[in-house]
């Protein structure tokens, strides 16, 4: 019986997962949505949501127990200055998984994880306003 235990294995030792969850996240940070296996978008979407608290939070060791857990200073700079700021006003749902499928190689779900309140920032909806204007010209 699996009762009360949280963590998603993946199939990886502890050090393993560890690092492909911090990789994911800052893929998240830097990209701000990124494509990937449903279980790996659910185990990562856990620790983004601490990752945020902890740039909502602002301060020095919360900085560090960040840098700690990401290893990329970067992305760490980039969660404080303008992640976590944008979500001020929100308790907690900070992001959303969106499913897109199986793949076809081995019929893996595929989904899209992004955060909830950088959709109008995201560059994919910059590239869906000139697919528009196409059609209507072609009419």
């Amino acid at each position: 019986m699996r009762h009360r235990k949280k963590t998603v294995k993946l199939g990886r030792t502890s050090a393993h997962r560890n690092e492909l969850l911090a990789n994911l996240v800052c893929a998240l940070i830097d990209n701000k949505r990124i494509k990937t296996t449903a279980p790996k978008a659910k185990a990562a979407r856990s620790l983004a949501e601490k990752m945020v608290t902890l740039g909502k939070k602002g301060t020095l060791a919360a900085r560090r127990q960040a840098i700690a857990t990401l290893k990329n200073e970067k992305s760490v700079k980039e969660l404080f200055e303008a992640v976590a700021p944008t979500f001020e006003s929100r308790n907690g749902g900070y992001t959303r998984i969106i499913k897109l499928g199986r793949r076809i190689s081995d019929s893996s779900e595929m989904v899209i994880l992004e955060w909830v309140d950088a959709v109008a920032s995201a560059a994919p909806a910059v590239e869906e306003a000139p697919v528009a204007e196409e059609t209507a010209a072609a009419e």
